[in-house]
């Protein structure tokens, strides 16, 4: 563990959309810094594999499986991180669904989906663990966003609009909290090798090198590091190597 990180040891975090590829990799580099985990996803099997890679790392872990589109279900998050562990001291945002069609396709079943997902599910969980995130002394909100969140793209309105709310909520919520030691930052990769990746890039041959999970999550790691500092770094852009440099 990085001396910049013996602040992390024995805290709590919840992590949304664990067993995907950027939630896994967020998740085994917080359980390396001796993080224990409540773990969010939709497919129990995936995050009952997940706990048992984790179980190497010695950290506490817990699995919840349910549907963030649910209303209910936000609550019940916060309330089982709560009551298992004791409080609660990270949350990061990073479940997400995207969809490629033109916006005359989009029905309301779809938009539903996606902004609950992407913008009602983190701004509830965000609501709701503020009452114990006030109790850590290293209270970190992550909210994974995405270029998306600074740029239009075509067949991608709705996921769009999701991605631009859901930094717009992180801008408001980091002033409305600095002054009572909450950090809520905004990562905003560019295009990530994960089973989204098909989805958002349809032309997608697989020879153009794009971001990996594990970027995501070093990125993360470095907020993290510098939580006890007078430093803050509000948003990350993360681009890709081979993209022009400081283009969204």
């Amino acid at each position: 563990m990085s001396r910049n990180a013996e602040h992390l040891k024995g805290k709590t975090a919840i992590v949304t959309g664990a067993a995907g590829g950027i939630g896994r990799a967020i998740c085994h580099m917080l359980a390396g810094y001796g993080v224990d985990l409540l773990l969010v996803g939709r497919n129990e099997g995936k995050l009952a594999a997940l706990r048992e890679e984790l179980e190497a790392y010695g950290t506490k872990n817990l699995c919840l499986a349910g549907d963030l589109t649910r209303a209910s279900f936000p609550g019940q998050v916060i309330r089982a991180a709560a009551e298992h562990f004791g409080g609660i001291d990270i949350l990061i945002n990073n479940a997400g669904i995207v969809q490629f069609c033109g916006m005359e396709e989009v029905s309301g079943n779809l938009y539903d989906a996606v902004m609950d997902t992407n913008v009602r599910a983190p701004f509830f969980l965000c609501l709701y663990a503020l009452k114990h995130l006030r109790k850590s002394c290293c209270a970190t909100i992550v909210n994974i966003c995405s270029a998306s969140s600074h740029k239009g793209y075509p067949g991608q309105t709705l996921y769009v609009a999701s991605k631009h709310a859901l930094l717009g909520m992180t801008k408001s919520l980091a002033a409305e909290v600095y002054r009572e030691n909450i950090r809520v930052h905004a990562v905003s990769p560019g295009a990530v090798t994960t089973d989204m990746l098909p989805v958002i890039k349809p032309d997608w041959t697989g020879d153009e090198q794009m971001l990996d999970p594990k970027d995501i999550a070093g990125i993360i790691a470095f907020l993290l590091e510098q939580r006890m500092t007078n430093a803050v770094i509000d948003e990350v852009m993360v681009n890709r190597s081979t993209k022009e440099p400081f283009v969204v």
